[in-house]
């Protein structure tokens, strides 16, 4: 008890001395020490740009153009190529037809010569059938919208993706962004979507995802717009006098979806728009008002701007392979496409910056973009691909199907009076089959001919060309006359250089007139707007490309083992409108 309470009194009394205490003296703060800001995060992509040379920035905006076919490594037009990417360090390389094997055996050669990797680019509307043998075929773009459904432009982007990466390709000339509203348009037709700006942005956007989701670049195309164009730029300079508003609500839609997209590439147009550029005729390509106050300022793209090729006539025999390339980089380009002179045109860029007409920040602002997709790609971890899983992705079962499913739906019924083709399918009958084809090496008809047969069809054939003459169209009336019903398969299709798109006007005399003795059935394999050069014919069928794959879409509605149900994503006269397209069942 005692002690008890001497423990209380001690606690007490050391209370009350510490609260007498004084207060302790205020200990002065240590001084601050000065933070260090952290150092900056190194940016690869700048550290790379600040170390080349002017000669080495410039060569990176340069894109020239190689043939995909087999070369041997002393063969001159590979040696060519390999002093490109050796002496003048180009950024890029654009490759053209060949085997999936070849190219990319070409290309991976050419990528361990480069100092920097390349960016390697192709045109590949369409699925990669257009470069690769035994690439993925699709019917078009057109061919893709008559189906009705977006789905099938992102499938068409997805295979595409997959199949050139496979091979080497990063960059794809793809989609057509142009709306299709003219008729006589010579180098668009069935490579846009259709006529209908909307309709046309939502299959842009569709494919600009699917390729993009599967690791290609998209290159939207032909900026500001090539559909109502007369005039084939590979001959001469199209002139559109259409005024702003007109541009802004139709030509334009596209871009504007496939910008809202991500898409990472414009390609410009060579085409002059006076109307929008204070009335002068001068390309787009190479027209500050277009490509910087329009695509840039206007419309907000951040992405890279590459020219359409500029070895085409509407360019090149008036500004010169060299003064061509600097007049596209000072309007706003990034790459400068398939230059007639690779050296011609960095020597004149190079005397550009070193004359003070370009400046080197201008310069620095599209070897970044260039360098940047590199990047976005992989292309400075891994450059080339392996060969040996090519087989195992370019031209597969599943990306056949999926092209086989797209091409028959494709198919677009315009007109069927008195039941003509109807009655076709009813049952096996003797028929004529009538080709005309603008490509003599496209062998139209064989694989449509054949299928017929296997069918139980009767089939006569006569095959018309280019080249045939007088004596040729009196066997092809004979010919015609065997059977109680004519099939005239036409293909017309876009071809560069040509300047026209339509059937001669003998072919179409034949058919009209046939039309009026005989139960014609029409079938175009490329331009769909013949039927308004044989308007007498019965029936008129649209299967937009001559290729196998199509030819057995058409022979499967011939017999009425398909249906048919494709809608028009064009108009062809006043009285045929966008999303005209009979419905036939399948019959068995």
């Amino acid at each position: 008890m005692i002690h008890a309470r001497l423990a209380q009194y001690s606690v007490l009394l050391l209370a009350c001395a510490a609260s007498a205490a004084p207060a302790p003296t205020p200990v002065a703060p240590l001084p601050s020490i000065p933070t260090v800001p952290a150092p900056a995060p190194v940016d690869p992509v700048q550290r790379l740009l600040d170390s080349l040379s002017l000669r080495a920035k410039v060569g990176q905006l340069v894109m020239p153009w190689i043939p995909g076919t087999y070369s041997a490594d002393d063969d001159p037009g590979f040696l060519k190529a390999r002093a490109w990417v050796d002496s003048l360090q180009v950024g890029g390389i654009i490759v053209s037809i060949g085997s999936p094997l070849d190219i990319a055996a070409k290309l991976d050669a050419l990528q361990r010569h480069a100092k920097l990797p390349l960016l390697v680019a192709s045109d590949l509307e369409g699925g990669t059938a257009m470069r690769f043998n035994g690439g993925t075929a699709f019917p078009t773009n057109m061919g893709v919208a008559a189906t009705g459904r977006e789905s099938d432009a992102y499938e068409m982007g997805r295979i595409t993706a997959e199949e050139g990466r496979a091979v080497g390709i990063h960059l794809v000339f793809a989609p057509v962004a142009d709306v299709n509203n003219n008729a006589a348009n010579p180098i668009i037709n069935t490579r846009s979507f259709g006529g209908d700006a909307a309709a046309v942005a939502a299959l842009v956007s569709a494919e600009v995802r699917g390729l993009q989701e599967h690791g290609m670049l998209a290159t939207a195309k032909h900026f500001p717009g090539h559909g109502d164009t007369g005039t084939d730029t590979h001959i001469e300079l199209p002139v559109i006098d259409a005024p702003w508003s007109r541009l802004d609500s139709v030509e334009l839609v596209p871009f504007r979806a496939a910008i809202k997209s991500n898409v990472a590439a414009v390609m410009s147009a060579h085409i002059a728009l006076p109307g929008v550029d204070s009335g002068k005729i001068r390309p787009a390509t190479l027209t500050p008002t277009i490509l910087t106050g329009v695509l840039r300022d206007s419309l907000g793209f951040k992405g890279l701007v590459v020219t359409d090729a500029l070895d085409m006539g509407g360019i090149v025999r008036t500004y010169g392979p060299g003064e061509a390339a600097v007049l596209a980089i000072l309007a706003g380009a990034d790459l400068i496409l398939q230059p007639p002179d690779a050296r011609t045109a960095i020597d004149a860029v190079v005397a550009a910056v070193g004359q003070g007409r370009i400046t080197q920040a201008r310069l620095d602002q599209s070897v970044r973009r260039v360098l940047e997709m590199k990047r976005r790609t992989g292309l400075f971890k891994r450059r080339t691909v392996n060969l040996d899983s090519i087989m195992a992705r370019v031209g597969t079962a599943e990306h056949q199907a999926m092209a086989r499913d797209v091409t028959q739906r494709s198919l677009v019924l315009v007109r069927d009076s008195g039941n003509v083709l109807a009655r076709l399918r009813a049952a096996p009958q003797p028929v004529t089959l009538l080709t005309y084809a603008d490509d003599p090496s496209s062998g139209l008809g064989g694989t449509l001919a054949g299928a017929l047969r296997s069918a139980g069809y009767t089939v006569t054939t006569f095959r018309l060309w280019p080249s045939s003459g007088p004596a040729s169209y009196d066997s092809a009336r004979t010919a015609l006359a065997a059977s109680p019903v004519a099939v005239v398969a036409a293909s017309i299709r876009v071809s560069a250089w040509s300047g026209t798109i339509s059937l001669p006007p003998q072919v179409a005399d034949l058919v009209h007139a046939n039309a009026a003795i005989q139960p014609t059935v029409l079938v175009s394999f490329g331009s769909p707007y013949l039927l308004t050069q044989a308007p007498g014919v019965q029936s008129y069928l649209l299967a937009w490309a001559a290729r196998p794959i199509n030819e057995q879409a058409v022979a499967a509605a011939l017999t009425g083992t398909a249906e048919i149900g494709g809608r028009l994503p064009i108009e062809l006269d006043s009285a045929i409108a966008i999303g005209t397209g009979l419905r036939l069942g399948a019959t068995h």
